[in-house]
């Protein structure tokens, strides 16, 4: 028995667990860092401790942090959510010995499952079909590379410990092998705490599935169907769906069978997912096991009618299965994408800032509950600081349907109508996916983005219209009066403002003679002259509804007057877009071009690669920058001669901050 559940999580998964929590009587208290302390789900908790500065090491991955605040609390059981130390096994045990209730498996089956070399070895035992490869405890250089050639190329490197892409690296040639071993190494001891490693034979169009497992303590484990996964990108998910449009009845019962016996082979207890590759001809391999509730577990709870958060505590109650395996039921189809603070147009690089606007669409934003088979979880709220410390995922877009098209529409339309202001972020990327022809027949495999999308405009730098900049310069220009909602103003006026976006920069004339209508154009004989006629209908929060060229359109924004320029952002079906209003600053000639090497956000340096005087080309990885648990390889943007260093393993950076001075 327990009472009081401490959540040592932050984000969507904290929320989600929470309201859960509360939902059956229990008291809540939540965790949170520093920058954190205005997050959502400090707020929903009956009660709150501060534990730490902004890096996880210092506060969602410290343990004794997280057992200090459930002593204060009174705390008699911990949710460790997904990330941070949901898998750590150390954490469960130390739960253990101070009495607490660790809702999950115990530490040994996560110790077990959370070493994919250890795992494998057992599931080999069990029976269950693994991918070929090297497990070995020998981890010499010598080893895997003898390994690698024995199970030919091309191969997976995969750190034991890892999780969510990171470790991993494709090796297609033996020439390439000392490099990603190196890497894979590194990016692992980072984010794992363990570089250990194993090879995998690299198989391509395969698809990712999962299967859904629970198990109590008395001995009952079912499953509760599978997910589909094969929408990835660099080994991370995109887009999850529940059933798979792949599986017939008679694999998922041959797959739901093989979860559970990898289940059953490290006496699992709680809810867990076990992976499979899927090959075109049905054959299925284990790829690994997850000991704890996933990132997509919602589109089975929407397919299952289940509450699994509330399995969860149940079972850590002690309490049996609720249901048995002939009582599970799968109705409908429910598709998952989750919204990233990242711009795919520039590698996917994260992004940090400060949300000037959060405006799910058809849902209720602060619940997450599902209308009218729409569902956003999100951790969020406006006004939040995106700092560099955490994952970017900022939230989940969820849609049900009685059939896989219904929910895809549904989805596609819930992506593409939220709005997400003050920094960039995946919704475009998100709104091709849907839309791609391979993920709208169900036959997307793993291989599927890497090979088949990467010229998709979401991936390109985004073109401003010629609307979209004469609308920034109305905004920026008569922001007071939209913002007010005061239209009708008669001043008659014709006046320029310069504006910027990205590199780019336009000057353009607006001017009004009658009330609440405007006349604009560029000023550059060398841009388009075709003026717009902006006739303004309505201003309502963060919604403009205006009429341009005969049409009646409504425009997204928010509008900051506090920095040192006025800034906009405006949203875009490519994008959002952040003008500033130039016409009042005076500029600088800037020497700040290819001969510097710049941060390129908040973070921590990794490795060094040069030294001052090294003669290095254009292109060459400079410097390694961590940030939102990813490596980041800086490279020199000419040929030329390291100069100044200023930053050394070890040292936080700043976004932008100088690292490195390059010479010719």
């Amino acid at each position: 028995m327990f009472h009081k559940v401490l959540v040592a999580n932050r984000g969507e998964i904290a929320r989600r667990v929470i309201a859960s929590a509360k939902s059956l009587g229990y008291r809540t208290v939540a965790v949170y860092s520093e920058p954190d302390c205005d997050a959502p789900h400090v707020r929903l908790a009956d009660e709150a401790v501060c534990i730490g500065k902004g890096l996880a090491s210092d506060s969602y991955s410290n343990i004794n942090n997280i057992l200090h605040a459930a002593r204060i609390t009174g705390s008699d059981a911990i949710h460790p959510g997904y990330g941070f130390l949901s898998e750590n096994a150390d954490f469960a045990e130390a739960c253990n010995e101070q009495g607490l209730v660790f809702i999950g498996p115990d530490s040994k089956s996560i110790e077990l499952m959370g070493s994919k070399r250890a795992a494998k070895e057992v599931m080999l035992a069990s029976n269950v079909p693994c991918i070929p490869g090297y497990e070995g405890k020998e981890q010499s250089d010598k080893a895997l590379t003898s390994a690698a050639e024995s199970i030919g190329y091309p191969i997976m490197v995969k750190a034991s410990a890892g999780g969510g892409g990171r470790g991993m690296r494709v090796v297609n040639h033996a020439s390439e092998l000392e490099g990603a071993l190196k890497s894979a190494r590194s990016e692992a001891a980072s984010a794992f705490g363990c570089d250990e490693l194993i090879l995998e034979k690299a198989m391509t169009s395969v698809r990712h599935i999962e299967i859904q497992v629970f198990a109590d303590i008395y001995g009952n484990t079912i499953h509760l169907g599978e997910r589909d996964c094969s929408m990835q990108r660099r080994h991370q998910k995109v887009i999850e769906e529940a059933p798979s449009p792949a599986l017939t009845p008679e694999l998922r019962e041959l797959m739901g069978q093989a979860a559970i016996s990898a289940a059953k082979a490290c006496n699992y207890v709680g809810a867990g997912t076990v992976e499979f590759l899927l090959t075109s001809e049905n054959e299925f391999y284990f790829l690994e096991m997850n000991t704890r509730l996933q990132v997509e577990h919602p589109v089975t709870e929407l397919v299952t009618n289940l509450d699994l958060v509330e399995w969860q505590l149940r079972v850590a109650a002690g309490e049996k299965l609720p249901l048995t395996q002939d009582q599970i039921q799968l109705n409908g189809h429910a598709i998952e994408v989750r919204l990233y603070a990242e711009d795919p147009a520039n590698g996917f690089m994260p992004q940090t800032g400060t949300i000037s606007l959060w405006q799910p669409a058809l849902t209720d934003s602060v619940s997450g509950d599902a209308f009218n088979g729409i569902r956003v979880d999100s951790g969020i709220q406006q006004g939040n600081q995106i700092s560099a410390h955490y994952d970017p995922m900022l939230a989940k877009f969820i849609a049900y349907g009685d059939n896989r098209e219904q929910a895809r529409r549904r989805l596609l339309r819930l992506v593409q109508d939220s709005h997400l202001l003050g920094l960039r972020d995946n919704r475009c990327f998100l709104s091709e996916l849907l839309q791609s022809e391979a993920f709208v027949s169900g036959q997307a495999t793993t291989d599927f983005i890497r090979d088949k999308f990467t010229s998709n405009a979401s991936l390109t730098s985004q073109v401003v219209t010629h609307e979209e900049w004469l609308l920034a310069a109305l905004l920026l220009s008569e922001g007071p009066q939209v913002e007010s909602s005061n239209l009708q103003t008669t001043l008659s006026f014709e006046r320029p403002i310069k504006l910027g976006c990205g590199d780019h920069l336009r000057t353009v004339k607006i001017s009004k003679e009658c009330p609440s209508s405007y006349r604009i154009s560029f000023e550059s004989k060398e841009l388009d002259q075709t003026p717009i006629e902006f006739q303004l209908i309505e201003c309502s929060g963060h919604q403009l509804r205006y009429i341009a060229d005969g049409v009646m359109k409504t425009a997204t924004f928010s509008i900051n007057r506090n920095g040192e320029v006025p800034e906009l952002w405006l949203a875009s079906h490519r994008g959002n877009l952040r003008f500033t209003d130039q016409t009042f600053m005076v500029t600088k000639d800037s020497k700040a071009g290819s001969s510097q090497v710049l941060a390129s956000m908040d973070g921590v340096v990794v490795d060094l690669l040069v030294e001052q005087g090294q003669t290095i080309k254009c292109g060459d990885v400079l410097i390694v920058v961590e940030a939102m648990k990813m490596e980041h390889p800086l490279r020199a943007g000419m040929d030329g001669i390291v100069g100044n260093i200023n930053a050394q393993p070890g040292d936080q950076v700043k976004g932008r901050q100088l690292l490195i001075e390059l010479e010719e």
